[in-house]
């Protein structure tokens, strides 16, 4: 099947899915192959446009948040040097627009592992408990009912250790309807917050996760180690302890944005910023 092209101006593909987001995608030849879902995608960047499956045009678009205005976006960034830098280097990474359950769940399991181990991980649990999905190589992420009915061994086994029994519980909570995934929409963010850190294993910085990564929550900033020595050597004087206010203060509507890029550049560069 030809690919078609879609516009893709700001975007950089491989940055973007290389950036800590999403943990399942694969290089293939001079693109990358994904599933959205439960669709199977092929997808190559040529300069400032994407060659996709005819008929996934809209679906690609909004998964990679190609209407988000990114040009407005950067100008709300502060403009000392580590930024500067952090968006030099980093210039083109979208914020993806993921599913809510595979999201969810891809975090729960990323607790004290590094990229290459979530990717592992996410790939034998679909492996074992994912279906298949015609056109791809790679399962779609197994549901909450598959993780739900599956042994603790069985989890463990995919690699999640201590992760399991809070992967398996929170499974159950959507499987049985303790908590409602899409409900969480029409809720301010501090409420959605409140919410999801209801679940077992979920605490503020999954919740900031599912909150960017899934429900387009672009001011919340998920704080781990990394993004938390950025933000430390960023306050100076006036540090506060509470690092998700100084960076709503700080970087604005758009701090989910900036902390992906302060996030990915300090990560890759392994360098802090200085005073």
């Amino acid at each position: 099947m030809t690919p078609v092209a879609i516009e893709a101006p700001e975007f950089d593909l491989r940055l973007t899915l290389e950036s800590g987001q999403v943990f399942h995608w694969e290089p293939a030849g001079r693109g990358w192959n994904g599933l959205i879902d439960r669709y199977p995608v092929q997808v190559e960047q040529v300069g400032e446009r994407l060659l996709v499956p005819a008929g996934t045009e809209i679906l690609v678009s909004r998964y990679f948040s190609l209407d988000h205005p990114m040009r407005k976006i950067l100008r709300t960034f502060p403009r000392d040097r580590f930024t500067s830098e952090a968006v030099k280097a980093c210039r083109g990474i979208r914020i993806i627009r993921q599913p809510k359950w595979e999201c969810l769940a891809t975090f729960l399991t990323s607790a004290m592992k590094q990229v290459s181990h979530i990717r592992a991980m996410s790939r034998a649990l679909r492996n074992r408990f994912g279906d298949a999905v015609e056109g791809s190589s790679i399962r779609a992420y197994p549901s909450p009912e598959a993780i739900a009915t599956a042994s603790e061994a069985e989890l463990r086994a995919c690699g999640l250790g201590f992760r399991a029994p809070n992967l398996q519980a929170t499974a159950r909570w959507i499987a049985e309807g303790r908590l409602d995934l899409d409900a969480i929409d029409a809720m301010d963010s501090s409420e959605a917050l409140e919410e999801l850190c209801r679940l077992p294993g979920v605490g503020r910085k999954i919740a900031n996760c599912v909150l960017l990564f899934a429900y387009e929550r672009l001011d919340a900033v998920p704080v781990d180690v990394w993004i938390g020595r950025v933000l430390r050597a960023m306050q100076a004087e006036g540090a506060s302890a509470d690092l998700e206010a100084f960076s709503r203060a700080r970087f604005g509507p758009y701090a989910g944005y900036v902390q992906q890029y302060l996030f990915h550049h300090a990560r890759v560069s392994k360098t802090l910023p200085t005073s």
